[in-house]
């Protein structure tokens, strides 16, 4: 498995998910607002698992794709907006940031094809020749249809890199041993930046880690403990760089509906539509950890059957049930990057007295997932992975750690350098 590592406190028996998510209208954040948009994807071009990093000096491309389902298409456009480092709009004008159109069509989509759900396909691969970047930064992607620039469909987060300076860094178990040694990871690193011509690199660079590529579970504005020889070290005994492992994350495979895969229960044809009812899920909170392969959390649309899985994979309705006793005063919800692990309606789990198990119905197009149950309890905003996943040190994750530098003569965040580490035999050494 590949999982992202990202901020995350303790509750209890549980890892807080989205401790920096904030309450601020301002805070630009992945969602999707018209009801009829599924399945957003942003990656690198060609490498659908990668994380929405490029390089502003470099040849690389991010993709994105959405369905729109419905029997006819729509006119959709899309601009960018500059952010700082807290995902705030930065105020930049266009033509500081973007070197091109403001606004530009989506023009690549395709009706699907022998489904039985009706849709369409859109995909857009950018920089391109209506469009560039010319500073680095935290950018958000606004799709939005034709006349309705108001009315964003969806927003997407991306970053662009100007590849400067030098990270290195390292996971293992948390320093300080105590009640987290056998269920956290801790990330130090360094950032070198000789060569640069930074003002106050210890006053104003600041680092963010994020966990799984998730945006609303990281740990931010992180300021070094230590600085000389032109580098900065991130090395904490405190708990700013320690994070719950979690568990590998579970998964299913509806590639194909002709047949039954691991994990997957039964398929039935009803009515129009095919519904895919999985295994009942196990409590895994007091199981020994046990290593699996998987995407960190994310999703790949695969179709079996047909040549293009954009438009020849069919969306179909996936049943996710939960055994257990009923938690009080809270809701359970699945989650995974397939819907940016927001916590609404279309992914909330209902407790079924009856069969003593929570249940949850999702209409999602055919392919890999990964998933994760989280538990909101009433009053809180913040999810926890419990008490059915459970936290491991020995979980396979990645750490994707972004450097901000802030010139006090500029008006915006530049992103200096990204990098990410996996887990994979480090902390198991």
């Amino acid at each position: 498995m590949r999982q992202i590592l990202i901020v995350i406190l303790i509750f209890n028996f549980s890892s807080i998910i989205g401790q920096n998510k904030s309450d601020d209208p301002n805070v630009r954040t992945d969602h999707v607002f018209n009801e009829n948009i599924k399945t957003v994807q942003l990656f690198r071009e060609e490498w659908n698992l990668s994380y929405p990093v490029i390089s502003l000096k470099g040849d690389d491309k991010l993709t994105l794709h959405f369905d729109l389902l419905t029997n006819h298409a729509e006119s959709f456009y899309y601009t960018f907006i500059h952010c700082d480092k807290d995902w705030k709009e930065t105020g930049l004008f266009v033509p500081d940031y973007l070197d091109g159109f403001e606004e530009n069509p989506v023009e690549d989509y395709d009706p699907s094809f022998n489904t039985t759900v009706s849709y369409y396909h859109y995909s857009l691969t950018f920089p391109n020749e209506r469009i560039r970047f010319k500073v680095s930064g935290n950018y958000i992607i606004k799709v939005y249809e034709q006349g309705k620039a108001d009315e964003p469909a969806f927003i997407k987060r991306f970053i662009i890199t100007e590849d400067a300076g030098k990270i290195s860094a390292t996971a293992q178990r948390p320093r300080m041993a105590g009640e987290n040694y056998n269920t956290h990871q801790q990330v130090d690193f360094k950032f070198n930046y000789n060569g640069l011509n930074l003002n106050d690199p210890f006053r104003n660079i600041y680092a963010s880690v994020f966990q799984n590529g998730r945006w609303d579970a990281g740990k931010t504005n992180l300021k070094a403990d230590f600085q000389g020889n032109n580098e900065l070290e991130y090395s904490s005994l405190s708990d700013k760089s320690v994070f719950p492992g979690g568990n590998e994350f579970r998964y299913f495979d509806i590639k194909s509906i002709r047949y039954k895969t691991e994990y997957v229960r039964s398929v039935d044809f009803l009515v129009s539509n095919y519904n895919v009812y999985l295994q009942p899920s196990e409590s895994r909170e007091f199981k020994p950890y046990f290593y699996q392969q998987d995407f960190n959390g994310k999703y790949v649309i695969a179709f079996q059957e047909g040549r293009d899985p954009g438009t020849d994979g069919d969306y179909v309705y996936v049943y996710f049930t939960l055994p257990g006793k009923e938690i009080p005063a809270g809701k359970m919800y699945v989650a995974g990057a397939f819907n940016n692990w927001n916590l609404d309606k279309k992914n909330l789990m209902t407790y079924n007295a009856n069969d003593a198990r929570y249940e949850c119905t999702i209409l999602m197009k055919q392919g890999w997932y990964n998933y994760e149950y989280l538990f909101l309890k009433n009053g809180d905003t913040d999810a926890i992975r419990g008490p059915f996943e459970g936290n491991h040190y020995e979980t396979e994750n990645d750490y994707l750690i972004v450097i901000y530098y802030r010139n006090p003569r500029e008006r915006y965040d530049r992103v200096l350098v990204t990098e990410t580490v996996n887990t994979l035999n480090k902390i198991r050494d």
